[in-house]
């Protein structure tokens, strides 16, 4: 049997593989190429360093700088896209007949491309986007910013309709795939990878609360503020807040705060170590989109998960979770879930529904059958 060679095209170089965006492009590709795959990995750079890990890892591996120049901010595209789009990538794709597979919209410039046209090309989407973007311009206090959000929400809704041109669409969460199946054909729901092989969650209980999240990102640090002044306010239970660059605002905000800590920037062993020892993790969101990593983070690492409806979003994971959607029934929760202990059968209840849904393995042959 002839290998399979697989074109991906990432938006940032997906390692360190350390936030939302990124840890799904990372995973998939390792996943693919530990099954033989040949994966030539193509990533956009704005940033983050070249890796010698994912040269180890993968059959090639290219690098493009993205042109964050204002003058794509006026193009019709979204810039988004507008910012992604190489000559140098068209030409390496050019060298060969497989099939591309594109991570995001940030991508799909390569639809449009006419050269490309009768090669198989495959569209990971991980958002309804121009809904990510008019939710990043509702909670954006900064009315440049939000002006931006907005504008490129409307950009984005209308150069949706690129996916027409592809031929699979691979959708991250069962919402997502209603909403794309609505609109185009050839939808698959194929869950997110992830980092995680067994669950290690440890029975018995905790002493206190952890909420961990990008604190730089608008949505994580009004959440962190909304625990903080609208469910910790009197409440009196211990809650940690872990996560990377905070404001100096929000530090103000958590300083000479009783039974309140802010853990600015751990390091992947001490977030590990915050969410198995925690009693409870905490896990809310503004936003109805995509699949939340850090939920299956805690749902695999932690004990007792209590969410807002909106974070389980076409996750298929509201059994594993204690679901409350305002401030007055979470501080509820948290009461009752502190006099009870983490039991051996929600482990294994775990067990068994992860193992289902997002076994890395059992999906990775999945996206094979459907790349191939």
């Amino acid at each position: 049997m002839p290998d399979l060679h697989l074109h991906i095209i990432a938006f940032d170089i997906p390692y360190p593989a350390n936030y939302g965006g990124v840890i799904d492009v990372f995973y998939k590709a390792r996943e693919l190429s530990e099954k033989g795959v040949k994966v030539h990995l193509h990533s956009f750079q704005y940033g983050r360093k070249p890796s010698a890990v994912m040269k180890k890892l993968f059959h090639e591996v290219h690098y493009y700088k993205r042109d964050i120049s204002k003058r794509q901010l006026i193009k019709s595209q979204p810039y988004i896209v507008s910012s992604r789009i190489s000559e140098a990538l068209v030409q390496n794709l050019l060298k060969d007949n497989y099939p591309i597979l594109m991570e995001g919209l940030h991508t799909c410039a390569l639809l449009e491309d006419p050269r490309l046209d009768g090669r198989k090309r495959i569209v990971r989407t991980h958002n309804i986007e121009h809904e990510y973007y008019q939710n990043l311009a509702k909670v954006e206090t900064d009315i440049f910013r939000k002006y931006y959000f907005y504008n490129e929400a409307s950009k984005l809704k209308r150069y949706e309709k690129i996916l027409k041109k592809a031929d699979l669409i691979l959708a991250i969460s069962k919402h997502d795939a209603t909403y794309f199946s609505k609109r185009y054909n050839n939808v698959e729901f194929v869950p997110a990878f992830h980092p995680f092989k067994i669950v290690t969650c440890k029975p018995g209980k905790g002493d206190y609360v952890l909420y961990h999240g990008n604190l730089s990102v608008a949505e994580n640090a009004n959440a962190a503020r909304f625990l903080l002044n609208e469910v910790f306010d009197n409440l009196n239970v211990p809650l940690k807040v872990a996560g990377l660059s905070p404001s100096s605002m929000l530090i103000n905000q958590f300083a000479n705060r009783k039974n309140i800590e802010l853990i600015p920037n751990p390091d992947n062993k001490t977030l590990h170590d915050l969410i198995e020892n925690a009693h409870i993790n905490i896990a809310v969101t503004a936003q109805r989109t995509g699949l939340k990593l850090k939920l299956l983070n805690t749902l695999y690492n932690g004990r007792f998960c209590l969410v807002n409806d909106k974070m389980l979003s076409g996750s298929e994971l509201d059994d594993l979770c204690i679901i409350a959607n305002n401030k007055e029934s979470i501080k509820r929760k948290i009461k009752t879930l502190f006099k009870e202990e983490f039991l051996p059968e929600n482990v294994e209840e775990r067990i068994g529904k992860l193992g289902a849904l997002y076994n890395n393995g059992n999906n990775v042959e999945h996206l094979i059958e459907l790349v191939g």
